[in-house]
Formats: C-alpha cells, structure tokens, sequence
C-alpha cells in the first residue's frame, strides 16, 4: 500500500466513525425523548386511574339508595293495600 492509499483509508475510517458517533448520538436522543415521553404517559395514566377510583367511590351509593327507595316504596304499597280491606 502506498502512502497515499493509507491516509485515504484513515480518512474514509474517520469519517465513518464521526457517522456511527452521530448516528449513536441521536440514537441516544430519541430514546432519551421516548422515555421522558413514557414517564408523562405513566403519569396521566395515575392521574386518571385516581379520578376514575374517587369517582367510583362517590357513586356507589345511588344503586344501593334506588334499591332501598324501592324496597321501601313497595313495603308502603303492600301496607296501604292491606290496610284498606
């Protein structure tokens, strides 16, 4: 190999080690920006699922309060139409 052969070698090598140096770089970037993204995601999804558990919890009682107003309604009934005879 000549000198001249063996400097364009390291030219071309260098060159292709900046690419790769870039390429791990933004590599590294988008990842970074991926994973902060993720860590966002995480927290509305805490965020909502806390909402979601309050909400549940306040509204529990208006099946349990329908059922009773129901029970209570037909006992009313029951009471009225024995009493009348």
């Amino acid at each position: 190999m000549t000198e001249p052969e063996a400097g364009s070698v390291v030219v071309e090598l260098e060159r292709l080690r900046r690419s790769v140096d870039v390429g791990f770089a933004t590599t590294r970037g988008d990842l970074a920006l991926l994973l902060q993204r993720a860590d966002q995601t995480d927290k509305t999804l805490v965020d909502h699922e806390e909402r979601l558990d309050a909400l549940e919890r306040t509204r529990w009682p208006l099946p349990s309060l329908a059922a009773i107003t129901s029970c209570a309604a037909l006992a009313v009934a029951v009471w009225q139409a024995s009493g009348t005879r």
